[in-house]
């Protein structure tokens, strides 16, 4: 999966001056400085994607506890999100919420790169 995304990457990454970046809610702040209380140890959360599901991609989180120079930093209120610099041209611009829809809570990608994206809103493509 890099290796297509670095393929499909460079050419946009070297012809692409600026990102718009990623926004977070304040629902998304509050989730991100939620886990970070509960693991002092984290720096805050990244984002990436891999090739996954029906539409063509899936959204991945993790826990960031160490820096790495190959990454954007995304702060808003002292929550940080982290995005691997061969990922922001499928989500740059996204707006990152935290939504709860009945007994469901969730992270949830306003993405305005992607085109369509799955029935179970899984995977996205562009």
């Amino acid at each position: 999966m890099k290796n297509d995304i670095q393929k499909n990457t460079h050419y946009m990454i070297k012809n692409h001056v600026s990102w718009s970046g990623l926004t977070l809610t304040d629902a998304a702040v509050q989730q991100i400085l939620h886990v970070k209380n509960k693991d002092p140890d984290i720096l805050g959360l990244k984002v990436t994607i891999k090739k996954s599901g029906c539409a063509g991609f899936t959204y991945i989180m993790s826990k960031v506890v160490s820096l790495n120079d190959n990454n954007l930093m995304f702060e808003r209120n002292g929550a940080k999100l982290f995005i691997p610099l061969d990922v922001m041209p499928f989500i740059d611009g996204t707006e990152l919420d935290y939504v709860e829809e009945g007994l469901n809570h969730m992270f949830k990608f306003n993405n305005p790169q992607a085109q369509y994206s799955c029935g179970c809103g899984e995977s996205f493509g562009i």
